[in-house]
């Protein structure tokens, strides 16, 4: 059975006691049932990982007692930053999960003509909220032991202005070039993935002037939560983690 990971926002250190936040407790006791005695995995972002057994829990409340710590680590060879186009609906928050799951070291939600084009502060600063936890679960889910920041939305030209990878691309479906043609972006990149609709004439104008390159994923227009996932896949298999070996 796979032993639960949970990410605990605090020091933590062999032999010491620590609490869950209320929506781990949660999960742990009224969704996963864990009782006294469980083991767990527990990290917080600063690097590897703890083994952890469930020694105390109320309704709302769980405590856990610290045990062997694990230097490892899970992040990619290939540091991807990605540049998101905000979507309506849910398409962004599938875009967040899957991007964490694929390695993406860091998330910057843009404001686009297709996509949503503007936001006030209290609305920024809740989805960025909302997208950080849901980048925390992912890493619980598959593994990862450091959190991949998701940045405050800011307007896409505000964002290209900021960019300092080395290697920038922006995903086009009419460029005459594929994603696969690209050369070896060294230990890292910078993607933009466009809302649905993808990005207009005007905002593909601006991240070439800044340095982007185009390219395609291949004869089919992707929906954006499809295309952050595909795209990344790519990228991992062609020059990141996916192409590595343990042995």
């Amino acid at each position: 059975m796979r032993i639960p990971r949970f990410y605990v926002d605090t020091l933590l250190a062999s032999g010491t006691t620590v609490e869950l936040s209320a929506e781990a407790a949660h999960h742990a006791l009224q969704v996963l049932r864990l009782k006294a005695g469980a083991p767990l995995r527990v990290f917080n972002g600063e690097g590897g990982e703890y083994d952890a057994v469930l020694v105390h829990s109320t309704k709302r409340s769980a405590a856990l007692a610290i045990q062997q710590f694990y230097d490892v680590e899970r992040e990619s060879s290939l540091r991807i930053e990605l540049g998101q186009a905000v979507s309506r609906g849910d398409r962004m928050d599938f875009a967040v999960q899957k991007s964490t799951e694929l390695g993406v070291s860091s998330i910057s939600p843009l404001l686009s003509e297709h996509g949503i084009g503007r936001l006030d502060e209290k609305q920024r600063c809740k989805k960025q909220d909302h997208w950080q936890r849901i980048a925390v679960n992912a890493c619980e889910q598959c593994g990862r032991n450091r959190i991949p920041p998701v940045r405050m939305p800011v307007p896409l030209n505000e964002w290209l202005s900021g960019v300092q990878a080395s290697f920038k691309l922006v995903l086009d479906p009419e460029s005459d070039l594929a994603i696969t043609q690209l050369p070896d972006p060294g230990d890292g990149i910078c993607i933009m993935i466009g809302a649905e609709g993808g990005f207009s004439a005007d905002e593909l104008a601006a991240a070439k002037q800044a340095g982007f390159v185009g390219a395609r994923l291949g004869p089919r227009v992707l929906r954006t939560e499809t295309a952050a996932a595909a795209a990344l896949a790519a990228l991992q298999t062609c020059w990141g983690d996916f192409g590595e070996s343990d042995a």
